[in-house]
């Protein structure tokens, strides 16, 4: 047996049989047409290192709010950008996020919230397909993080079938 770093990027639950984790779970797989658990498991342990660095901020500046966003600038900057916090959110707002929030910047949830397709699980297809550019440039992850200003920057490839304002399943989308 080898014993290294753990690589899984997530951990799994405590208790794996909690019916209302399971339907709790269940609910935002569907939602945001996560692939499987493990993707929503990502997301948790992201929230848990953003929440656990807003402690220690905290922690180290012995509860002064104003000295913690001072040590902990590109931290809130960094949050920020991503949209995660709004512009006039303070340090201790990060303890109050949950996964939803995190879940709202992958690049399949703008695609779908854009408009772009008409289901979460199609905005995964469009993405994996390569139908979806950033900036101009094609994305192939629906996990990938948006900031809040490539919102507006995310848009069918040029070159992909689904340019085409005719397309069939562009009409389901724009309905």
């Amino acid at each position: 047996m080898t014993t290294g770093k753990n690589t899984k990027g997530y951990e799994t639950p405590n208790h794996p049989y909690q019916g209302e984790r399971i339907a709790e779970e269940s609910g935002l797989l569907g939602r945001y047409g996560l692939k499987n658990k493990e993707e929503l498991w990502r997301a948790q342990s992201e929230l848990r290192s953003i929440r656990r660095e807003a402690r220690r901020l905290i922690g180290e500046a012995q509860g002064d709010v104003e000295k913690a966003e001072v040590a902990g600038s590109e931290f809130l900057t960094r949050l920020r950008r991503y949209g995660i916090l709004g512009e006039n959110d303070k340090i201790s707002d990060v303890l109050s996020l949950d996964e939803t929030d995190i879940l709202e910047r992958r690049l399949q949830t703008v695609v779908y919230r854009n408009g772009l397709a008409s289901t979460p699980q199609q905005a995964r297809q469009f993405i994996t397909h390569g139908h979806i550019t950033v900036d101009g440039a094609r994305a192939k992850a629906p996990s990938r993080k948006i900031e809040a200003g490539e919102e507006a920057l995310v848009q069918y490839d040029e070159r992909s079938p689904l340019a085409d304002d005719l397309h069939p399943a562009r009409a389901e989308a724009q309905e």
